[in-house]
């Protein structure tokens, strides 16, 4: 008796443990009062930031244009925070409390949001290339005008966002729910939105080139005018508005050619059939029945038939593969041009400035290895693969120029 009481309370205790983890691991990692208490204060005018970020309490602080590169912000609170231009390259906000922070126009680039709560917080103008938001809360939030290029949202909430004109190019947003959201032409090209949720969400003028979206729901989105060209497996049941580019391989096989073999031949060709029910013999000359020469001509037609319908729907198939390339390396050459560009525009600040020194910068040099190495892998490019390799080398350009001039300012 005593053995078996002793193994119901194991079960029981096994049980209850199962049932809090996912609620202590909601939690986050940080203790009530654990990290510095900062609330409210101005580190906009010199003030010194602790050595440890780590669960500080930031309620209602001003950061606006600090440098935060690669700071551990784990669990932090930073609720109604300012963060406007600062520099968080890098950095590490895991279970972060930002609700209501203002990161307008702040550097996101490689950011870690995991399981972050950023309900109603602003990133509008954000550069937030390569951020990683797994699991976070983004309900409400502003991220119009955003550069979300190659952002990571598998699983994050978005419910009521604003994404309205922002680049979420290359998208990772699986299981993403974007219910309500706001995505006017918003650029969600060869995103990854497998089973993401759109319902409701208004999708006017988007772009979903070469998206990936087999489960998604676009149940009561509104698409009109909304891009779905060459994008995998578009099922806008109970969507309203008239979108472009849907559609893909063709339905049925085109009305020239036969769609399959025949269920009968000719009554003409059939054999006859003697008095006593049995078909005549077939006879070789054609006299008597069916010509054995005939039936395989007919076969040999449809043989044939079949080969062309496959070989047309291969041919449609590769002229796709090549179309998608094709976007593909044009946007990644506007990409490149974009960073050549502010490559330029900075060193002609510096130049004028006098600040000719922070050529030799490391960040400096990083950004124009970086330029190099993207137009070379352009060049490289056969295969759509190849092409990321691109994407990365003018995100690590971006990225550098962004810690630069977080320094300089």
């Amino acid at each position: 008796m005593r053995r078996s009481l002793s193994v119901l309370l194991a079960a029981l205790l096994a049980a209850a443990g199962t049932a809090t983890s996912p609620a202590l691991a909601a939690a986050g990692p940080c203790r009530p009062s654990e990290g510095p208490n900062l609330r409210g204060r101005d580190f906009t005018q010199g003030a010194r930031l602790p050595e440890s970020l780590r669960c500080a309490d930031l309620t209602g602080a001003k950061l606006d244009g600090l440098d935060l590169v690669q700071e551990d912000l784990t669990g932090a609170v930073l609720r109604d925070a300012s963060l406007k231009e600062a520099n968080l390259t890098q950095a590490v906000l895991k279970y972060a409390d930002l609700r209501g922070a203002n990161l307008r126009e702040a550097d996101l680039g490689q950011a870690h949001f995991d399981h972050a709560d950023l309900r109603e917080a602003v990133l509008a103008d954000a550069e937030a290339g390569q951020a990683e938001f797994p699991h976070a809360d983004l309900s409400g939030a502003r991220l119009n005008r955003a550069v979300l290029t190659q952002v990571e949202f598998t699983g994050a909430k978005l419910v009521g966002a604003d994404l309205s004109e922002s680049t979420p190019g290359q998208l990772k947003a699986r299981k993403a729910d974007f219910t309500r959201a706001k995505v006017r032409e918003a650029a969600f090209t060869q995103a990854n939105l497998r089973n993401a949720v759109f319902a409701g969400a208004d999708l006017t003028e988007a772009e979903f080139t070469l998206a990936e979206l087999a489960g998604a729901d676009f149940t009561g989105a509104t698409v009109e005018g909304a891009s779905f060209t060459m994008a995998d497996d578009a099922d806008l049941s109970g969507a309203k508005g008239t979108p472009t580019g849907v559609g893909g391989l063709p339905t049925a096989l085109p009305t020239a050619l036969p769609t399959a073999l025949p269920t009968a031949l000719p009554t003409a060709l059939l054999p006859e059939v003697s008095g006593d029910g049995e078909p005549a013999v077939l006879a070789p000359d054609g006299g008597g029945g069916l010509s054995v020469g005939l039936v395989m001509v007919v076969i040999s037609a449809v043989g044939l038939a079949a080969t062309v319908v496959a070989w047309g729907v291969s041919a449609q198939r590769r002229s796709r593969r090549e179309a998608r390339f094709a976007l593909m390396r044009r946007g990644a050459e506007e990409d490149i041009t974009l960073l050549g560009e502010e490559i330029a525009r900075l060193d002609h600040e510096f130049q004028i400035s006098g600040r000719t020194g922070m050529t030799a910068d490391h960040d400096w040099r990083q950004a124009v290895d970086a330029y190099e190495a993207a137009r070379n892998a352009l060049v490289m490019a056969r295969r759509e693969q190849e092409l990321h390799v691109v994407a990365r080398a003018v995100q690590d350009g971006r990225n550098a120029l962004g810690r630069l001039r977080g320094r300089v300012r």
